[in-house]
C-alpha cells in the first residue's frame, strides 16, 4: 500500500505540475500577473511565494491549478465595509500589504476597519484606522502589493494592467492551450524513455499467435500463423481495431477474412458477451502476434507512435459512448487511477512510466473538450471572442464558468462514487 501511495503522489504530481506549468509559463510571458500555483485542491497544506507568485499544496489529490489574474475563477475575497484588516505601510507611506486573515498577524500593522477599496485601478484603500470612527483616511496600495487571504494565504493584488484580459487574444489562446500541449509534450517523450528502457519498439501484428481453449474462434477454425485482414468487409490494419470491433459486437456475427498460406478465406464467428468493470463485450479469445524493432530511429519515434496510438483509442472510446451511450463504467476519477497505479506499481517501473504517459493524454484531451471551466471550454469562449470583436461581459463569462465547474463537480462525484463501488464492493 505505501509503494502505491508513493506510485500514485508522483504519477498525480508530475500530471498536475507539467500540466499547470504550461499556463503558468505562457501567462508569464503574456504579461499575465500568475497569482498562485497550487498542486492538489481544498485546504492548504504548505505555501510560499516567490517572483511575485504564491505555491500551494493542498490536501486533495484531484487536480491544481494555476490562478491568474482577473480571469473568471480568480475572485477575490470582497473587503466589505466593516471588514477588519491590518495594513503594512512603508515609509512613503504606501501600502505594500494588507492582512484580511486571524491566522496572521503583520508586524507593526496598521488596523483599519475597511470603508471602501480600488485594488484594481487606482489603488487605494480606505476606512476607520484604530477605532476612530471621526475620520476616514485613505492610503495608497503599491502596484504589486499583497493580500493576506483569510485562510493565510498571500498572493498578490490584481491591478488591471497585469490582468488575464489585458493580454491579447492569441496569448490568451495560447496561454489556455499550453496545458494541454504540455501533456501531450510529456507523452511523447515519456513513451520515447520507455522504448529506450526496453530495448526496441514492441508492436502487435493482425497475425494470431495463439486461440484460447474453448473459445469463439478455436471453435471456428482460427489457427496460430492466421492473420485477419478484414471485418465485415472492412479493411483492418491494426490488431487494436479488430479488438475494439469485437468488443463493441457482443453476440453479433462477424465476418472475418483471414490469410492463411497464401490463400484467402472467409470465417463467421459470433463474439461471446462477457462482462468487463460493467461493460457487456464481446470477446473471441486470441492472442495477437508482436514483433519487435530495436533500431534508434523506431525508439524515438515510438514518442509520437506511442502517444497517436493512445490518442485514437481514446477518440474511439469517445466515439463510442456517444453512438453506443454514456456510462459511468466509461469514466475514471482519482479512484480509478488510485486503483490502476496499484495494479501498475506491482507490475514494475516501466508499467508505471507506461501509465503516466497513458494518463498525460488522458489529461490533454478531457481538457481540451469544449466544456466550460475545462482548457477547451475556455478556448471556445477565445473563439467566440474573436469572432464578435469583442469579449464577453465579465459576469457572463464567470456564469457560464460557474455553471461549467458545478457540472463538472457533480459529474466528479459521481465518478468517483461509482469507482468506490466497482473497485471496493
Amino acid at each position: 500500500m505505501i509503494v502505491t501511495i508513493i506510485t500514485f503522489i508522483i504519477v498525480f504530481g508530475i500530471l498536475v505540475i507539467v500540466h499547470e506549468f504550461g499556463h503558468f509559463y505562457f501567462a508569464k510571458k503574456a504579461g499575465i500577473l500568475v497569482r498562485e500555483f497550487s498542486v492538489g485542491m481544498g485546504p492548504k497544506a504548505v505555501a510560499f511565494r516567490r517572483n511575485a507568485t504564491t505555491y500551494t499544496l493542498r490536501f486533495l489529490p484531484i487536480g491544481g491549478y494555476v490562478r491568474m489574474a482577473g480571469v473568471a475563477d480568480d475572485e477575490d475575497e470582497e473587503l466589505k465595509p466593516g471588514t477588519p484588516v491590518s495594513l503594512q505601510v512603508g515609509q512613503d507611506g504606501i501600502v505594500h500589504s494588507i492582512n484580511a486573515s486571524k491566522k496572521t498577524t503583520l508586524f507593526n500593522g496598521i488596523p483599519l476597519s475597511v470603508t471602501a477599496t480600488d485594488l484594481e485601478k487606482e489603488l487605494w484603500i480606505e476606512g476607520y484606522e484604530n477605532g476612530d470612527e471621526t475620520e476616514v483616511k485613505r492610503y495608497s496600495v503599491d502596484h504589486d502589493a499583497t493580500i493576506v487571504e483569510s485562510d493565510g494565504t498571500e498572493v498578490q493584488i490584481a491591478p488591471v494592467d497585469v490582468q488575464f484580459q489585458s493580454a491579447k487574444l492569441w496569448q490568451r489562446m495560447l496561454t489556455n492551450f499550453a496545458g494541454p500541449m504540455n501533456n501531450f509534450i510529456l507523452a511523447i517523450i515519456t513513451f520515447a524513455i520507455l522504448a529506450f528502457m526496453q530495448g526496441g519498439v514492441t508492436s502487435t501484428t493482425t497475425h494470431v499467435a495463439a486461440t484460447t481453449a474453448h473459445s469463439v474462434a478455436r471453435q471456428a477454425g482460427i489457427q496460430k500463423g492466421d492473420q485477419i485482414v478484414a471485418v465485415n468487409g472492412k479493411k483492418m490494419t491494426s490488431a487494436q481495431s479488430i479488438s475494439l470491433l469485437i468488443q463493441d459486437s457482443p453476440k453479433q456475427q462477424l465476418k472475418l477474412t483471414i490469410k492463411r498460406a497464401g490463400q484467402t478465406k472467409k470465417i463467421a464467428v459470433t463474439p461471446a458477451a462477457k462482462t468487463v468493470s460493467g461493460n457487456r463485450i464481446g470477446q473471441i479469445g486470441v492472442q495477437w502476434a508482436t514483433k519487435t524493432d530495436t533500431s534508434l530511429g523506431a525508439k524515438l519515434a515510438y514518442g509520437f507512435t506511442g502517444s497517436w496510438g493512445i490518442t485514437k483509442q481514446i477518440f474511439q472510446v469517445l466515439g463510442r459512448m456517444v453512438t453506443h451511450g454514456f456510462s459511468l463504467n466509461d469514466l475514471g476519477g482519482p479512484v480509478a487511477i488510485f486503483a490502476t497505479t496499484s495494479q501498475a506499481a506491482k507490475s514494475g517501473v516501466r508499467t508505471v512510466i507506461y501509465l503516466l504517459a497513458v494518463l498525460s493524454i488522458n489529461l490533454g484531451i478531457v481538457n481540451l473538450l469544449p466544456i466550460p471551466a475545462l482548457d477547451g471550454g475556455k478556448l471556445l469562449l477565445n473563439i467566440v471572442e474573436g469572432i464578435r470583436g469583442k469579449p464577453l461581459r465579465v459576469e457572463t463569462e464567470s456564469v457560464i464558468t460557474l455553471i461549467g465547474f458545478g457540472l463538472l463537480m457533480l459529474l466528479m462525484i459521481l465518478v468517483t462514487w461509482n469507482d468506490i463501488q466497482r473497485y471496493f464492493f
